[in-house]
């Protein structure tokens, strides 16, 4: 059974950092295209990262800078650094092997995993 499940999130102060990871099982996706992506409480979920397969990444606006992401393919796992922190960043993060639709960056799946909720408050 295919399945990628999120991890590392969790309460943490504006400028405050966390790194998630996304463990796939069930399959390799090493030689796909891996993104993050996120949903706050009310809002229609967004993409965050993507990291190739050739390990280049593209960001979202409003977090170049300040997340980063990577995988290990001998390990079957994709990481997102986020630092700086901000209250707009509260969601719940997702991972999802990705491809370009239109110039937009969308899950390849239609199901996702559980995800991991990060909150951002002081």
């Amino acid at each position: 059974q295919v399945q990628l499940v999120e991890s590392g999130g969790g309460l943490v102060q504006p400028g405050g950092s966390l790194r998630l990871s996304c463990a796939a099982s069930g399959r390799t996706y090493n030689n796909y295209d891996m993104g993050w992506f996120r949903q706050a409480p009310g809002k229609e979920r967004e993409f965050v990262a993507v990291i190739k397969w050739d390990s280049s990444a593209w960001y979202k606006e409003s977090v170049r800078g300040r997340f980063t992401i990577s995988r290990d393919n001998a390990k079957n796992m994709v990481y997102l650094q986020m630092n700086g922190l901000k209250p707009e960043d509260t969601a719940v993060y997702h991972c999802n092997p990705v491809w370009q639709v239109r110039g937009t960056w969308e899950s390849r799946v239609s199901s996702w995993g559980p995800g991991t909720r990060v909150t951002v408050s002081s």
